[in-house]
């Protein structure tokens, strides 16, 4: 956690911002306008009224002259000497490049957006007014100016982001508005302090049996190192108390705690999260914090099919639903607890028991980290390096460590941190991208990725599992993104091809893969203005930032779904085939458990309002991937599958695989207890016919899964226009959904493109809508945001049998009609796009 004293006093008021240099815009005010701090420039001149709204129609591009300014930030504070020894300046956060002045003299300048700062200015305070000035420099103009100083290294997108220790993101993504500027992004202040401040503590945790071990370690400062004492040193944690200290002549001691019969932490689904706090003295410095114990693993030896990826926590393998996490807003000090919590909320309510911090955002805030702790949630945090050859010189390499060191101790205390990771693709595009013989033998970051970084966690914080690298595939003379061996991303899907294409892979651990979709209605049209609304029109493609992503949608449903003609029917049909897809790719690798181990989507969440491949757009919509998501990530999981029958299995050549010629049921369990049960699985008619009809028995151990071959009376569809495949757990507690394989995809099914009557009622805390289906009703689904932006539905992308019916409720605190809630373009299935 980040450790902020007592004894620092934050300088947040009184701030203001003045543009030195740069295009500003004519009129632009040459007086300084009112800051906040912690705050960025964008917010600061939006609050002024300086601009429009960033994320609105093309503001973007009107703004980008902010990312070509040089900003000074000034406060004046009152100071008074206290009588401590040491008055640092401490700045928890500058973003990026600045030059620090006192009262018009210089203390220091910053190089890196993702560490802290501090500098003795005991010479520099007076009595009385000070004045402290931040001056940052243009970042798209000092990225540009060190790329042509250093050399322009291979990277994706359109500056040289490659060149600052700054949010990559910021500088605009396939995904991620450009933004790039400039700000006090956390807590300045005076840090007046006498004797020894404690600097860091690294309380690493191990279990041995039922006893819990803490080792501390602990850094401090004193404020006269020509005269040095021993300092002494305790430990609390658990009720238990060690005490220890730290020789004159050092600056850094370990003390070891343990505490008998420990209570373990464990991810969600596995066990509860207990945590310990835990508090260091030295001398008269406190240090608190919070633990939790718990043994980390990930095994990649070897086996017959290659190298796993296998999770191991308390020596429990944790099969991994994951989703990649980007930064949750562009603006990174507009993200506070409660919206940190509602993503959160978002994941776990999803199934979702691992959150994989992507390298071209943000070390994640405490209070992040602190949620997934208290949740359960798993964390893979990468090291700030995505999709770029970073310069391995002192210019950088310098920063870099620092960077590192600061990060890798700040997150020691939390349980929920298992995975440390290198870099986000950069190993993968040296080998596949072309960085080769653009780089000429120049540096391009391996050092970092396999020297550097590993050992400073080896020497800070063993604790962990370290990947130099997502994809990597743990091996020498391997290729980085190998199906059969460690991690996968697999991105030629989106790009290249039909969804269905995820079946040919078969990969031992999938942690990147997506398909795009919009937000929701509202979101949408909240930020796009074209007249008429089109999905080539300008502003939509301002909010569409992936090459060529809107053909791209239109190219992935073709063959699922009927071409579209209205802007509605667009909107719906690409929300619904980026459910279909996603649904349909992790079934298919849960299916494989436990020969792949896991898979994390990309990504939950959006940074601003955009067309992506998130399963919550920027308004906090759940969209229709949220729930194919929460279906397809159930811990019980009862999937149809193509398999290859006996006889095929029998009859195919020595090295050739069989062909898929039938249907399992495969019965995933990833729960703590077994299950033995029957399952109901009949191939019926649209109209609700039952054509052929089994039951299954499926015995699954606790984080197993079995496949039960389909007879050929119920697995062989008479005529697939008519027909699916329904599967039911006889025990309606089991677990265990409805699952449905459809005979054809919706371009080609007999739907009948009214299936559903449907009633709604005004009920306390919002309304209910229930549908009862005539004939097959596909992907029900309430639009309830068309009604009321703030309204969310507990369910969603419902199939609904002929006869059946369905309950949704809508939480909402607006007054309307409840048949609003029953208009077509609110109550929608896919049977209405025919």
């Amino acid at each position: 956690m980040t450790f902020i004293p007592a004894t620092f006093r934050a300088l947040s008021d009184s701030w203001t911002v003045t543009a030195v240099s740069g295009p500003t815009p004519s009129g632009f005010p040459s007086a300084p306008v009112p800051a906040v701090v912690p705050g960025v420039i964008h917010t600061d001149l939006l609050r002024a009224g300086l601009i429009g709204a960033p994320f609105d129609g093309d503001n973007e591009a009107a703004q980008q002259w902010i990312g070509d300014t040089v900003w000074r930030y000034e406060t004046t504070f009152e100071w008074a000497d206290d009588g401590s020894t040491r008055h640092d300046l401490v700045a928890y956060g500058l973003d990026t490049v600045a030059t620090i002045e006192l009262n018009g003299m210089a203390v220091g300048a910053t190089e890196n957006q993702h560490r802290s700062y501090r500098f003795d200015v005991r010479p520099l305070l007076t009595e009385g007014e000070n004045v402290l000035t931040v001056t940052f420099a243009a970042p798209v103009l000092e990225a540009l100016a060190r790329a042509e100083r250093f050399g322009a290294l291979p990277r994706v997108n359109h500056h040289e982001f490659n060149q600052l220790r700054k949010t990559a993101s910021h500088f605009g993504w396939d995904w991620g508005i450009d933004v790039a500027g400039s700000g006090i992004w956390q807590q300045i202040g005076i840090d007046s302090w006498t004797g020894v401040r404690i600097a860091w503590v690294r309380p690493l945790v191990h279990v041995d049996a039922s006893t819990g071990i803490v080792r501390a370690h602990v850094e401090i400062e004193r404020d006269d190192p020509a005269n040095p004492t021993d300092i002494p040193v305790t430990l609390a944690v658990g009720g238990v108390t060690a005490a220890g200290s730290i020789p004159a002549d050092a600056t850094t001691g370990t003390i070891t705690a343990r505490v008998n019969e420990v209570a373990l932490w464990w991810p969600r689904g596995h066990g509860d999260q207990p945590l310990y706090d835990v508090s260091v003295t030295a001398a008269t410095a406190v240090w608190t914090g919070r633990t939790g114990f718990r043994n980390v693993t990930v095994d990649t030896a070897p086996d017959e099919h290659g190298n796993p990826f296998r999770v191991m926590v308390n020596g429990e393998l944790v099969l991994i639903r994951g989703v990649n996490w980007i930064p949750d807003h562009a603006f990174l000090t507009e993200m506070d607890r409660a919206r940190y919590g509602r993503r959160l909320d978002d994941a776990t309510e999803a199934n979702v028991n691992l959150l994989r911090v992507w390298g071209g955002g943000i070390y994640e805030s405490d209070e992040f980290y602190e949620l997934a702790d208290e949740r359960g949630i798993l964390v893979w945090q990468d090291f700030l390096f995505a999709c770029a050859a970073y310069a391995e010189e002192e210019h950088l390499r310098t920063e870099v460590m620092e960077e590192a060191r600061e990060q890798i101790t700040r997150l020691s205390s939390h349980p929920s941190l298992v995975i440390w990771n290198g870099n986000n693709e950069n190993i993968w595009g040296y080998a596949d991208w072309g960085w080769r013989a653009a780089l000429a033998e120049r540096t391009w970051g391996n050092g970092y990725y396999r020297e550097l970084l590993p050992a400073l966690l080896a020497e800070l914080d063993p604790t962990r599992f370290y990947s130099p690298a997502s994809p990597y595939s743990y091996g020498e003379y391997l290729h980085p993104n190998d199906q059969h061996n460690g991690t996968m991303h697999i991105w030629d899907v989106w790009n290249q091809k039909d969804y269905t294409s995820y079946r040919d892979y078969t990969p031992r651990f999938v942690s990147e893969f997506g398909f795009q979709g919009p937000p929701a209605w509202s979101t949408l049209v909240d930020v796009v203005h074209d007249e008429p609304l089109d999905p080539y029109g300008h502003d939509m493609l301002v909010h569409q930032k992936a090459h060529l992503g809107n053909v791209k949608l239109e190219r992935g449903a073709k063959g699922h779904l009927p071409d579209t003609e209205s802007i509605d029917d667009w909107h719906w049909a690409t929300q619904l085939n980026q459910a279909h897809a996603i649904g349909f790719g992790v079934e298919h690798f849960r299916s494989l458990t436990p020969f792949n181990t896991g898979t994390i989507l990309w990504q939950l969440n959006d940074n601003w309002p955009t067309i992506s491949w998130a399963a919550v757009d920027f308004d906090e919509h759940r969209k229709p991937l949220w729930y194919a998501l929460r279906a397809a990530y159930a811990p019980r999981l009862a999937t149809l599958q193509p398999r290859a029958s006996q006889h095929a299995i029998d009859e195919a050549f020595e090295g050739v695989p069989p062909e898929q010629d039938s249907v399992a049921l495969v019965v995933i369990n990833d729960t703590p207890d077994a299950f033995a049960g029957t399952f109901v699985v009949s191939r019926q008619t649209v109209d609700g016919a039952v054509l052929a009809r089994t039951e299954l028995t499926a015995s699954v151990a606790a984080r197993g899964a079995v496949s039960l071959e389909l007879p050929a009376e119920v697995a062989e569809f008479q005529d697939r226009t008519r027909e699916v495949i329904v599967a039911v757990s006889s025990d309606a507690a089991s677990g265990f959904a409805q699952t449905v394989l459809h005979g054809a995809e919706v371009v080609d099914a007999q739907l009948d493109p009214h299936p559903l009557t449907a009633t709604a009622a005004k009920v306390d805390g919002g309304y209910t809508v229930t549908v009862t289906a005539t004939s097959l009703a596909r992907d029900v689904f309430v639009n309830a945001d068309r009604v009321d932006r703030f309204a969310s539905v507990d369910q969603g992308l419902l199939t609904v049998p002929a006869g059946g019916s369905a309950t949704f409720t809508i939480t909402s605190a607006a007054d309307v009609p409840p048949e609003s809630y029953l208009d077509p373009l609110v109550l929608r299935t896919a049977n209405s796009l025919r």
